[in-house]
């Protein structure tokens, strides 16, 4: 037995006084030797993330049709408006994998996840270059700015690889038991990785899954030669690694070839031919003793180089020449198809830096050639797959043409914005070309996540939850009061501090802030004499802004809104002051209606207020002859210097439609609450959230190819005159969304 040091002592009684497992590196310690080898880093445990927080639904996406057939191969639709009415509708999900992957395994969504027969296949493309840059160039106007990732990317990035390996190793580690306990039987896991992390992921994999269920390793070669680093040392890396792991004794498994066409004369050089037409050729060892003597009686049996076939005791072999096996040919015009069989290098699909017109310009894309070879090769139309870092959507638009289900999340609210473009786009080209295809919805844990980082126990009964959470409202409050910069004051009636000379309010963690809340606050500073009030909040109620400005101003009053970033629930971020609080943006539009009686929404005005640096901190930073292109103000700035030293600013947005990639339209709008599914004792309940779903009815947004925008909607038919609730959703070039609603009376 190995000596162990008195801190390893401690953390042993530790773990048994807390009731927790002991960390697997002292197996060999305690136990004797480990009878398997496992790889082993400090802090290593086998608990995972069990928490169950509810699934609250952003926005219903589901373009609509002109089409009145229903399509019972894969859901019903409602006849009237063609819109998918049941079945599995996929989820696009916002949010830290950890938590939604546990929220998956041990909340309500498992039961439909189980209905829609399991989860078959999961792919994750996990970060891992310790040195990446997951900066974004986005377009605004004419030109681009560089999009810097949020503080909350940036911490998980960095407490991924903040011990280096080990860090990254625990990362994986946790994730992959999550994926495990919510894969179905006989399922297949596949992981994407490079050369520094592939030796760990495969230990790792073994360790998890087991080491039978480890199938083969792919070598990706992404790159071609004139894309390669052709001087590196010791040797150019051009290759990334795909480790394939199954579950249960009977996996799915397609396999998969390669198809090259050649003309009709190459086949004649090539290939026998008789009265039926061309064959081709395939590895006879795919084929028992059985169907080869069935290929043979059928003459579909061939030997080259004049040799012959001998059948001696179920035994069939080619005594001259090499056998092979011909299948029939099918001649496509002047091509004749040929497919060979494809082993683990994978040569034949080059990286998005050789495939033209694919590309969004997101830094980890893959390419759909990638994921189409994947999700065939281990599943079937009709099957449920999940990617927990979908980046750009690549695995759900291709799972979305190949007629697979499926769920995609990740961290980056720039990443779900993109998936989300993409995937309407998918939803489009299929249904003009006639192809059926699922509605899907947009999906957060919202404030149950925030309540779960504010240190509330999710587990209590609603009314316990209630009270803790009043509780930490104090502690909540102190710590946004210090990550904006203000002072706690209880001299304040209304409020909670000051920074400088406003009066500041902090917003409720798990609830927007509303006009009423807004209103109260001005009859508080009015009596205070006070003349400036800034309002934090995580969300606030639609269209608050500019109204409310507007309202406060003639009173005297100058009212700033702004949005809580996640990043305060960082103590690192505040420690360093990199939290920063962006004002509300605002959207005008106005509803009007033709003399056909159908309704077009046009928007009028848009504006947002970001700073991603100031122009004078970077004007003062340039060397001579340099530019930057900076965000200041709610406005794209080049900033330069010429050899002289003279600063010139020149701001680069011409328009307010400059800052709108994508915006929608739900055209009844509180037609469909919001409604949760929490758990309560042994089961569960659907509360009403106090919000409304938003029906995306027609949206239309930007591409890479295509920058122009409209901004008056296609017109809307209502089945019954009345008045309707319209809300308009835009989503600005980085991803962050404002909505508005307005009432509109239909004639």
């Amino acid at each position: 037995m190995t000596e162990l040091s008195e801190k390893e002592r401690e953390e042993i009684v530790e773990a048994i006084r807390q009731g927790r497992a002991l960390p697997a590196r002292y197996q060999a310690s305690l136990f004797g030797d480990a009878t398997e080898a496992e790889v082993i880093w400090p802090g290593k445990s086998n608990d995972i993330e069990r928490v169950t927080l509810p699934f609250q639904s952003i926005e219903h996406i589901d373009e609509p049709r002109s089409e009145t057939v229903a399509q019972p191969t894969l859901f019903s639709m409602d006849s009237l408006t063609g819109r998918q009415v049941g079945g599995w509708t996929n989820k696009l999900i916002w949010g830290d994998n950890k938590l939604i992957l546990s929220s998956l395994a041990n909340g309500p969504l498992r039961k439909q996840i189980d209905e829609a027969g399991g989860l078959k296949m999961v792919y994750i493309d996990p970060p891992f270059d310790v040195g990446a840059d997951f900066s974004v160039e986005v377009d605004i106007g004419d030109d681009s700015v560089t999009k810097q990732p949020s503080v909350i990317e940036e911490f998980a990035y960095r407490d991924t690889w903040g011990q280096g390996r080990d860090s990254y190793a625990a990362m994986i580690y946790e994730r992959l038991l999550l994926i495990k306990n919510l894969m179905a039987d006989n399922s297949a896991v596949w992981i994407h990785c490079d050369h520094r992390v592939v030796a760990l992921i495969r230990m790792i994999g073994d360790e998890i899954f087991g080491k039978d269920s480890f199938q083969n390793m792919v070598t990706w070669r992404r790159q071609v030669v004139r894309g390669m680093k052709v001087y590196a040392k010791y040797m150019p890396f051009s290759a990334d690694y795909l480790l394939l792991f199954t579950i249960g004794k009977n996996p799915v498994w397609n396999p998969v070839d390669k198809v090259k066409y050649i003309t009709i004369a190459e086949a004649d050089k090539k290939y026998m031919k008789d009265a039926k037409g061309y064959f081709r050729t395939s590895d006879p060892g795919t084929s028992s003793n059985e169907s080869l003597i069935q290929l043979h009686s059928e003459g579909r049996i061939y030997v080259t180089n004049g040799g012959e076939v001998v059948i001696k005791d179920g035994v069939i072999s080619a005594t001259k020449g090499n056998l092979q096996i011909i299948y029939r040919r099918e001649i496509v015009g002047s091509r004749v198809e040929e497919r060979t069989v494809i082993d683990n290098i994978w040569d034949d699909i080059p990286g998005l830096g050789v495939v033209s017109g694919e590309s969004v310009n997101y830094p980890t894309q893959k390419p759909t050639g990638l994921l189409k070879r994947i999700i065939e090769s281990t599943t079937n139309p009709g099957d449920l797959i999940a990617d927990f870092f979908c980046g750009s959507g690549t695995t759900m638009v291709v799972a979305e043409e190949l007629e697979r289900k499926w769920i995609g999340a990740d961290l980056g609210r720039f990443a779900i914005h993109t998936a989300r473009k993409r995937l309407i786009a998918q939803q489009r080209h299929r249904r003009e070309a006639g192809a059926t295809y699922r509605a899907f919805e947009v999906l957060n844990l919202g404030s149950y996540e925030r309540q779960y980082f504010s240190g509330v126990d999710l587990s209590l009964p609603e009314a316990e939850r209630q009270a803790e959470s009043l509780q930490r409202q104090e502690q909540f409050i102190s710590m946004v009061l210090q990550a904006y910069g203000a002072q706690r004051s209880e001299q304040l009636p209304g409020f909670h501090g000051v920074k400088e000379k406003a009066c500041v309010l902090v917003g409720p963690i798990d609830a927007p802030v509303t006009q009423t809340d807004v209103r109260n606050a001005i009859a508080s500073a009015l009596k205070q004499n006070a003349t400036r009030i800034d309002i934090l909040g995580f969300e606030f109620e639609m269209g608050i802004k500019p109204a409310m400005a507007d309202e406060a101003k003639e009173q005297g009053l100058v009212l700033t809104l702004r949005y809580i970033p996640n990043d305060v629930f960082d103590r690192r971020a505040i420690a360093k002051g990199d939290v920063r609080f962006f004002d509300v943006g605002y959207v005008e539009f106005k509803p009007s209606q033709d003399k056909n009686g159908q309704v077009s929404v046009s928007l009028t005005d848009f504006g947002v207020f970001y700073v991603q640096d100031d122009a004078d901190s970077a004007a003062a930073g340039l060397k001579s002859g340099a530019k930057r292109i900076v965000i200041d103000g709610g406005q794209v700035v080049r900033v330069s210097k010429d050899n002289n030293g003279l600063i010139k600013k020149e701001t680069l947005t011409k328009s307010w439609t400059d800052w709108i990639d994508y915006w929608a339209v739900d055209f009844d709008y509180e037609s469909q609450r919001e409604v949760v599914t929490i758990q309560e004792g042994d089961g569960t309940k659907s509360v009403w959230t106090g919000r409304y779903l938003f029906e995306n009815q027609w949206q239309d947004f930007r591409t890479k190819d295509n920058r122009s925008i409209t901004t008056t909607s296609a017109p809307h038919s209502y089945a019954v005159p009345g008045e309707y609730k319209i809300a308009v959703k835009v989503v600005d070039v980085f991803g962050n969304d404002t909505t508005k609603v307005v009432k509109f009376t239909v004639k």
